[in-house]
């Protein structure tokens, strides 16, 4: 695995010498196909010309910008002194994280004065994401906190209060402007974005935009002067339309990007999640399965795990298949020994070569001890799946732990992995799994939770229910409510929350409606519909009657059952905006 040039905090550091233990070679042998495809390349005429300078200060998932730069043909070269910043032919700065930080790593590497440098000069560049953001004057986030200052205007966070939620997750439509250089050919068409802050266009800048974006208010999606470029969404996570901007950027003369079809995209548009469950089998190889909380084993003589198929295999077919985003759950390698389990990150690492959309990852995700008395924190354990691919990890049965203290002592400790991992990354990194049953109950005041009425009565004709969170993969009840635990979560630092349904899950009859209209309602955050699909009408149907942003879906999509294109062109039908 390939190390940052310079740390991004202290905590992630001793993950470094984990990243050269040799992996368990009969396991990786059976994660799929792993060498990655060149039909994107737009190439480049010299040695000198094939190298791009990369400015990684070692904060989130960067190994999915490496992987696009090499996909479409190029080398990499990271910076390692400010003056390799001013000896590039062309830079590249993938900002992830914070602002404060950034800014931080930024000044005590003597990089932030060789950047406007590089800038002025007006060299080739692209930032992405918070690397067009660093170039504004100031933000507010953890602030004000002092920018690189080449571009007028103060970034600030997305406003709540009118219905939007924040973060800002999903695809996108651009509203291009005329000079708009790499975006060319890309306006009808989404892109990526998760951020809570963002910049706004005024007069003082407007020479700078190239695009924007509306998500509440108007925002600035892209800025181009000259040879410099920057985008506050993630063109490496953007599909086919994503690389065609990166090879714009990185050969202009090439003919050879490939050029985005027909889009129709004209506002934030509803995801489908294709979601694998990973776990070894009885032979030691990681393959697909259901999850651990139900059967997973096949009814017959030998009971051998039941196996959907090989986990890169299927996430690279599921891109292709138009899967908005892809999530793994590891059901078993994690519970003891998290960072001990490197075929779970060799997944992430060989998905992330080929697979250009968000990955997400979850499963254990927590502060533990080894065989040995080592302590790891969360916040190491995350680092390391960041690092290896992940664009978010899914934190359960710890962020229920978590809640349900802080719920108890009304103050937040800012100790727990969410707020550790949130604080770091930011909340749109973290996503918290919510896993609840329906427990009915005759008179709503028999207890202090939030019920709800029921669209179906109980099996004694109740028409009440509360929804009870479950931890170590549905099998032990807590005293909290889902919809306690999705206040609680939001305001310790989820950034979205994937609500799954145990009573749903694997019947194909559709999602928890009710459930998830409770939370959709009482969270300003983006919430994932989860478990319980069974047919492409399921999917208009929680969009329809719910606020959910996504919906996600595994056995179905392993079964072959129902196809992810099948589930988009029934939602288009019904007047429901997806990618294309």
């Amino acid at each position: 695995m390939e190390a940052p040039p310079f740390a991004y905090s202290a905590s992630t550091s001793s993950l470094f010498s984990l990243r050269n233990k040799p992996l368990s070679s009969p396991t990786i042998t059976h994660l799929g196909n792993t060498k990655p495809s060149k039909s994107f390349s737009v190439g480049a005429s010299s040695s000198r010309d094939s190298v791009v300078t990369l400015l990684d200060y070692g904060a989130g998932n960067v190994r999915s910008v490496r992987n696009a730069i090499r996909f479409l043909g190029f080398d990499i070269k990271d910076v390692q002194t400010p003056q390799d910043i001013l000896n590039a032919s062309r830079l590249v700065f993938p900002g992830v994280g914070a602002f404060a930080a950034a800014m931080e790593v930024l000044s005590k590497t003597g990089m932030d004065e060789a950047l406007c440098s590089y800038i002025d000069k007006d060299r080739p560049f692209l930032g992405i994401c918070l690397g067009l953001q660093l170039l504004f004057e100031s933000s507010e986030e953890n602030g004000p906190v002092k920018g690189l200052g080449l571009i007028p205007g103060t970034v600030g966070r997305f406003d709540s209060s009118n219905g939007f939620r924040v973060p800002h997750i999903g695809w996108n439509a651009l509203q291009i402007t005329e000079d708009s250089g790499i975006l060319d050919d890309v306006g009808n068409h989404h892109v990526y974005f998760v951020h809570s802050y963002r910049a706004m266009p005024s007069d003082d800048n407007n020479e700078w935009i190239s695009s924007t974006c509306d998500y509440g208010d108007k925002f600035i999606a892209s800025i181009r002067r000259g040879n410099v470029n920057a985008v506050q969404f993630h063109p490496e996570k953007s599909g086919d339309v994503g690389l065609s901007i990166l090879g714009r950027f990185l050969n202009p003369k090439s003919n050879m990007a490939k050029k985005p079809g027909e889009g129709k995209a004209s506002k934030l548009a509803k995801r489908v999640i294709a979601c694998l469950d990973v776990r070894t089998n009885d032979k030691g190889d990681l393959v697909v399965t259901k999850g651990d909380q139900y059967d997973v084993r096949e009814h017959t003589k030998e009971n051998e795990v039941r196996n959907l198929g090989k986990p890169v295999d299927l996430a690279g077919q599921y891109y292709k298949d138009g899967a908005d985003e892809v999530s793994f759950l590891n059901i078993t390698g994690f519970r003891d020994f998290p960072l001990g389990d490197l075929p779970m990150l060799q997944i992430l690492r060989y998905t992330s070569e080929n697979v250009f959309v968000p990955l997400t990852v979850g499963g254990g995700i927590r502060d533990f001890t080894d065989s040995t008395g080592r302590y790891y924190s969360s916040l190491e354990v995350a680092s390391e799946y960041f690092r290896s691919g992940a664009d978010k990890i899914s934190i359960g049965s710890d962020a229920v732990y978590a809640a349900e203290e802080y719920l108890k002592a009304g103050v937040k400790t800012g100790k727990t992995s969410l707020e550790q991992i949130s604080r770091v990354y930011g909340n749109q990194a973290v996503v918290v799994s919510i896993d609840p049953r329906r427990v009915y109950v005759k008179d709503p005041n028999d207890l202090q939770l939030k019920t709800i009425r029921v669209s179906s009565p109980g099996p004694n004709g109740e028409e009440y229910a509360w929804y009870q969170c479950t931890v170590n993969g549905g099998r032990e009840g807590r005293p909290i409510g889902a919809y306690e635990l999705a206040k609680a979560v939001e305001e310790l630092g989820a950034g979205e929350i994937l609500l799954n349904c145990i009573d749903c899950d694997g019947q194909g009859k559709g999602f928890d409606v009710d459930l998830i209209k409770l939370i959709s309602d009482a969270v300003s955050i983006p919430v994932i519909a989860s478990s319980g699909a069974g047919a492409p009408e399921h999917f208009s149907e929680v969009f329809y009657k719910t606020n959910a942003s996504a919906a996600l879906a595994a056995g179905i999509f392993h079964r072959k059952e129902v196809p992810i294109q099948s589930v988009k062109e029934h939602l288009l039908k019904e007047g429901i905006e997806v990618r294309i």
